[in-house]
């Protein structure tokens, strides 16, 4: 019993001490220096150390079983040659694929004529393709139809009810 009293003790004083002080005790135990400095990582590290140099470490029949389930599966320490040009291969954009602007989702198709009154005039905006004609005139955003309108900065969508202000409570 005064074994196993001896080896708790040794663990809390691990939990105490500091990643240098780790290190030290480390290289005192394994021999080599840590290439951590994970805190958590050292402490329990050595604290399995303490215990397997008090308890003796895995059984020969544990340590057999081990090898035999290593031996049956493909374990990589590296990664395969040639994995970055397969991912970038695989994320880059295909010169087929010509990428477009993404369409905000909230706007309706083109062709669609949207219409708010203002001031006790009718504002009729036609939605295009790629942006709005008003009054004969081609547009990029609702929120410029908007400024011309009234004289102001207006978001575009608010302004022509594709979207309502988020009131606080």
């Amino acid at each position: 019993m005064p074994e196993q009293a001896s080896v708790v003790w040794q663990i809390n004083e691990l939990r105490q001490m500091k990643v240098s002080q780790l290190r030290i005790k480390w290289r005192e135990l394994f021999g080599e220096d840590s290439r951590s400095n994970n805190r958590d990582f050292l402490w329990r590290r050595l604290a399995w150390r303490v215990q397997e140099l008090a308890y003796g470490g895995l059984s020969e029949r544990a340590k057999a079983r081990l090898a035999e389930l290593s031996n049956e599966v493909d374990i990589r320490f590296l990664p395969p040659r040639g994995w970055k040009d397969a991912i970038e291969a695989a994320t880059a954009p295909r010169p087929d694929a010509t990428p477009g602007p993404v369409r905000d989702p909230r706007l309706p198709r083109p062709g669609t004529v949207l219409s708010r009154p203002y001031r006790g005039h009718d504002i009729r905006v036609t939605v295009l393709a790629k942006g709005f004609e008003w009054q004969g005139r081609p547009y990029r955003s609702l929120s410029a139809i908007a400024r011309e309108v009234t004289g102001q900065r207006w978001n575009g969508m608010l302004f022509f009810g594709l979207t309502t202000r988020a009131r606080k409570a």
